[in-house]
């Protein structure tokens, strides 16, 4: 799934190929891609980008008093076309969900691979219109986020820290990855009680969160958008990286598994060496 590193690149990546360039066509190819349907997706055509904004996960290209906003979801993914192919796009069972021309004959398509398809595609006259860019927790690398901000959205919150660093209502833009990173890299377990942290804790995993999403944005600046998954992966260090060594200490990196994601995590760094239970490899060893 993307998320901020990589929708704060394609936002960039778009600013700079898309500002001050009008639109012709939107072609949905999956209608139920399209969330919302007053005003209706062909509004935004005939009208000039001026600006490209990010929202958490959502990318929002802003034209003329209209927004276009998407959410990649777990398998989407943008694909900008140098040049697009002739003719309107065919619906079928491919993984094309929608695609945008411009005058100059490039644009992009929207895409989704596998069964669940939640790719969402909003036009709006305000993004606050949409739920899930309204319920947005604070940007974690804006300006004024700094720490006491953050203590206090941690203060008194009960769930894990994986599920907290998650929840896009508390913070927004972190997702199943970069909590896996943050964590690794502030030296705590996934598991640990949000409501548990010490002030010193506090400041090590706003460190970490500040740090790793900061350092993953700059690997990420300036890439095509055809080459940001591949840095993505490149630059995790225990997601998606079970049974490799950890590159901090060496031990081996350890999976949980749930019924739809799994997080990774190294014992020696993060659990004082002891390996948490995989709840769904117990109940497969009963």
């Amino acid at each position: 799934m993307p998320e901020l590193p990589e929708v704060e690149a394609l936002k960039d990546f778009l600013a700079d190929h898309l500002v001050g360039r009008e639109v012709v066509r939107v072609l949905p190819v999956a209608i139920s891609v399209l969330k919302t349907y007053d005003p209706p997706v062909t509004a935004f055509e005939g009208r000039e980008v001026t600006a490209v904004h990010r929202h958490g996960k959502f990318l929002d290209i802003e034209a003329d008093g209209l927004h276009f906003v998407t959410h990649l979801a777990r398998a989407g993914w943008l694909h900008w076309k140098d040049t697009l192919p002739d003719g309107p796009p065919r619906p079928g069972k491919g993984p094309l969900a929608l695609r945008v021309a411009l005058e100059t004959g490039e644009g992009f398509d929207l895409a989704e691979a596998g069964t669940q398809k939640r790719l969402a595609v909003y036009v709006v006259r305000d993004p606050a219109q949409i739920p899930g860019v309204a319920r947005l927790g604070p940007d974690p690398l804006a300006d004024d986020f700094d720490e006491v901000r953050f203590a206090e959205l941690l203060k008194g919150e009960r769930r894990q820290l994986k599920g907290a660093l998650r929840d896009q209502s508390l913070i927004a833009g972190v997702g199943n990855a970069y909590s896996d990173e943050i964590l690794h890299a502030a030296k705590m377990s996934p598991f640990k009680l949000a409501s548990s942290l010490r002030p010193e804790e506090t400041r090590r995993l706003y460190e970490a969160l500040r740090s790793t999403l900061t350092e993953a944005v700059e690997r990420s600046r300036g890439l095509a958008a055809g080459r940001l998954k591949a840095e993505k992966k490149s630059g995790l260090r225990v997601h998606g990286r079970a049974g490799e060594p950890c590159p901090v200490c060496g031990d081996t990196i350890r999976e949980v598994s749930f019924s739809d994601s799994a997080l990774q995590y190294c014992p020696t760094c993060q659990t004082g060496g002891k390996p948490l239970a995989d709840r769904r490899m117990s109940r497969l060893l009963r």
